[in-house]
């Protein structure tokens, strides 16, 4: 998907905003963002930088209105898309519940399929957290992930290529 996106969008726009964008879509994030940094030749500090931005941005608008918007699309056609949305945020509630903050920092902070800032604030949104908390635990589990992926990308993934 990553490589998908990376040779539609550098094509036409510049590598920074490239990343940025990459970094804001689901189930990309950071995760991509930062692998499509190293493929267009971004040195680590700006690609470490503009991946958290992009990854972040949308956080702080999934936790204060994602419910209003699946309530909304529940009168619509779109009901089965919302009850498949939390249906993936219900299942990872328990991964993050039993420890709070601490839970959704490691589950955001670990990229692996399925986590990340985006099921992070759903699920801390259904959980309903207070959004002080949530946007901090989100924010540092993301720079977590940011920071990890930059050494397998940077460092492991560059002795290579």
């Amino acid at each position: 998907m990553t490589e998908i996106l990376l040779e539609f969008f550098s094509k036409t726009i510049p590598a920074e905003l490239t990343v940025f964008i990459m970094s804001m879509i689901p189930l990309v994030e950071l995760r991509g963002g930062i692998l499509a940094a190293k493929v267009l030749g971004l040195d680590l500090i700006p690609a470490f930088l503009i991946c958290a931005a992009g990854t972040i941005l949308p956080i702080p608008f999934i936790l204060l209105f994602i419910r209003k918007i699946f309530d909304w699309m529940r009168n619509t056609k779109l009901v089965k898309l919302v009850d498949k949305l939390e249906e993936k945020g219900r299942s990872k509630i328990s991964q993050i519940e039993k420890y709070k903050n601490i839970g959704l920092i490691i589950f955001v902070g670990i990229p692996l399929p399925g986590t990340g800032a985006w099921t992070g604030a759903l699920a801390a949104s259904l959980m309903k957290m207070k959004f002080k908390p949530a946007i901090l635990s989100i924010l540092i589990g993301t720079l977590l992930a940011d920071l990890i992926m930059c050494l397998i990308s940077y460092g492991v993934l560059g002795i290579f290529f």
